[in-house]
């Protein structure tokens, strides 16, 4: 029989078609994408479907829509998942035995990962979501800790201790965008280890702190319970956080690689881990947890400009080169990590890391530190210690100034397509068509026309 587009099509995901490349968006936990295309006859589906069944390659979703150059033609994506060698070599077999049914220029392989066969002249795009809800694809792809410690991490002989991060580790393997974050309810060591960072570090706010953040301090204070005797709950954390600057939090059980964490930022979502460190030594963590992301992230994502130059590392990740994502991620470390600002002719901390912990704040304002002036192509190619204190900060005036500068910098990033954020429908929309990019000018000149009805008004 002939194709059933109704049968087939599947409107959730979404693909798109430029004269010379594929991008694709899938959701679970797929490690390939196919796409090809076939004229529209009889039995035509299932002869293209043949070399994945005889090479016993599973698919895990079938999507169909017609091909905008070719009415007679439909284009089909198929997921499926590669878990070993041999899979791999079953699933070459099946593309060249598709080549010959298709047409080599009619197929194109997708995926999060390089294969043997990827080369600088590739036409392979890395994988990143378009919708909010595909960060839910790799949420539980961390690279290490979770509910597995290291023989060298504190809490790794503390058997109840391990119990409870193995807990919060499957908090964040269940959850799912658009759902509450669970409460938790922290034991008395838990609260013991938050009372004592907690104490120390907010002496340390007033005198060390941008004046973005002390703003911010008193409200968290106000509407989220932040005290010392009380762990805030990510939730209501995330609710005040998204009526301030649009951004939310979304548990997650350990390092996420720095392309799965930025893609994250282009939706405006943060990642956050909701266990905390061992209490053996409370001033001291290998890992990111809830001090570090209460005390030292939320204060600075609630105000805009910091949120905005955040997401707009973020968004520069999305189909990014590996390279690339390198040096996003230097830039996000001396940035949003371990940052410096200019405040009346003072140096104050914004960067979270530094703002969490008692040694690098008075390191990164000491004398024995190195500052330089803000500089995204020399922070991008700059290395860093890890597990040591930071020898080099970079300072900047402004946050718009910084988002600025990051924008330009990162516009030199090689991508055959430019990508727009939809904060109404938290998708990423490619301006790749002539309708696409008049809707977007309409928009822009109906912003404008708002503001110059606004300013009209204000010097009446």
């Amino acid at each position: 029989s002939g194709i059933n587009a109704e049968y087939w099509q599947v409107t959730y995901h979404q693909y798109w078609t430029t004269s010379t490349k594929e991008y694709v968006s899938t959701m679970g936990s797929e490690k390939m994408s196919v796409v090809f295309s076939i004229p529209h006859q009889p039995s035509a589906l299932v002869k293209a479907l043949g070399p994945f069944q005889s090479n016993n390659i599973n698919l895990t979703h079938i999507e169909s829509r017609p091909l905008a150059e070719d009415e007679n033609k439909y284009k089909f994506l198929c997921n499926l998942e590669i878990t070993n060698e041999e899979d791999e070599a079953r699933f070459k077999k099946a593309i060249t035995e598709l080549y010959d049914i298709s047409g080599k220029d009619c197929v194109k392989v997708l995926s999060r990962r390089d294969t043997d066969n990827t080369t600088k002249d590739s036409e392979e795009v890395p994988w990143f979501p378009i919708k909010i809800a595909e960060l839910d694809r790799f949420a539980s792809q961390i690279l290490s800790y979770g509910s597995e410690l290291d023989s060298d991490h504190p809490g790794f002989t503390d058997e109840v201790y391990r119990k409870r991060r193995k807990m919060f580790a499957d908090i964040a393997f269940n959850y799912k965008h658009g759902e509450p974050i669970p409460r938790v309810e922290y034991n008395d060591a838990e609260l013991a280890t938050w009372r004592t960072v907690f104490t120390r570090l907010s002496t340390l706010f007033e005198t060390h702190a941008c004046k973005e953040f002390r703003k911010v301090w008193p409200l968290l204070v106000q509407n989220c319970n932040y005290n010392k005797d009380n762990i805030p709950q990510l939730d209501e954390v995330s609710k005040f956080l998204k009526d301030c600057t649009g951004f939310t939090l979304r548990p997650v059980a350990g390092l996420l690689s720095s392309r799965d964490f930025l893609a994250g930022l282009a939706f405006r979502v943060f990642h956050s881990t909701q266990y905390i460190r061992h209490g053996a030594n409370p001033f001291y963590t290998p890992e990111p947890d809830i001090c570090h992301e209460l005390l030292g992230h939320i204060p600075m994502f609630c105000d805009p400009d910091f949120a905005a130059l955040a997401q707009e590392i973020g968004f520069a990740s999305l189909g990014a080169s590996d390279e690339w994502i390198d040096r996003l991620g230097s830039l996000y470390w001396f940035t949003v990590e371990f940052g410096l600002c200019k405040e009346e002719g003072d140096l104050k901390v914004y960067g979270a890391a530094a703002l969490s912990s008692i040694e690098e704040l008075k390191n990164c304002l000491s004398d024995s530190s190195k500052k330089l002036p803000f500089d995204c192509q020399e922070m991008s190619l700059t290395t860093y210690p890890m597990t040591t204190l930071q020898e080099v900060y970079f300072v900047s005036d402004t946050f718009t100034e910084a988002k600025r500068q990051i924008k330009e910098f990162t516009s030199k990033i090689p991508k055959p397509f430019t990508l727009h954020y939809d904060p109404y429908t938290q998708s990423v929309q490619l301006l790749n068509k002539q309708d696409n990019c008049a809707k977007r000018i309409h928009d822009l000149t109906n912003e404008m026309k708002t503001l110059e009805d606004a300013v009209k008004k204000l010097v009446q």
